[in-house]
């Protein structure tokens, strides 16, 4: 299962990480968030140690979306060395993620 990132985790797993992050934004009541979901969950099991694949619960962790200024969900940050280096926004095919995240690495 893709990580679980709260605000209590985010400085380790994401701002420390020496790997590239996927960060997805979601929340339980969005239903193009359910779209995507499995294919964060795919992109978790077979990158493997290669990134970080995580889930950002939009109501449970203000401070992160108001940070990125998350204004729509589903999002989808690509973050290298602390810093969003692209972003996707609503439900897009896995090969549209994984395109993105092949780059960083």
């Amino acid at each position: 299962m893709a990580l679980e990132i709260s605000e209590s985790n985010f400085n380790e797993l994401v701002e420390k990480s020496d790997k590239p992050v996927v960060l997805d934004f979601w929340a339980v009541w969005c239903g193009p968030c359910r779209m995507i979901a499995p294919i964060i969950e795919e992109m978790y099991k077979e990158y493997g140690d290669k990134a970080v694949i995580g889930k950002v619960d939009v109501d449970n962790n203000n401070e992160i979306s108001v940070k990125y200024g998350i204004r729509n969900i589903p999002t989808v940050l690509f973050i290298k060395n602390g810093k969003v280096v692209d972003k996707v926004v609503g439900a897009v095919p896995k090969a549209t993620l994984t395109a993105k995240l092949d780059s960083l690495l």
